[in-house]
């Protein structure tokens, strides 16, 4: 897990698989790997996981971004749209 961004609103950890499958059809063949993106909007307590398609539409804006140098506040606008969808309540164990 690698935190990507950290601010006193939100937190974004880019989650990776990179596991071999145990059975795959050649000692070695990784399995599909899936990656995702968890988004916690922190003033509300709430988080949402992306992966699939909605993963690589994230991994597109993060590549955006990278070339484009955004401001927090454009930052924050995005996450808060994503956030927007959230719905699970974030949990400490």
């Amino acid at each position: 897990m690698n935190l990507l961004y950290d601010s006193d609103s939100f937190a974004v950890m880019h989650l990776l698989a990179n596991a071999e499958a145990a059975d795959a059809a050649q000692p070695g063949e990784p399995v599909l790997a899936r990656h995702g993106f968890e988004i916690v909007d922190k003033r509300h307590g709430k988080e949402i996981y992306l992966d699939g398609s909605w993963a690589e539409l994230f991994q597109q804006q993060i590549s955006a971004w990278q070339a484009s140098t955004p401001t927090q506040e454009e930052v924050e606008d995005t996450l808060e749209r994503y956030a927007a969808l959230a719905q699970q309540p974030v949990v400490v164990h």
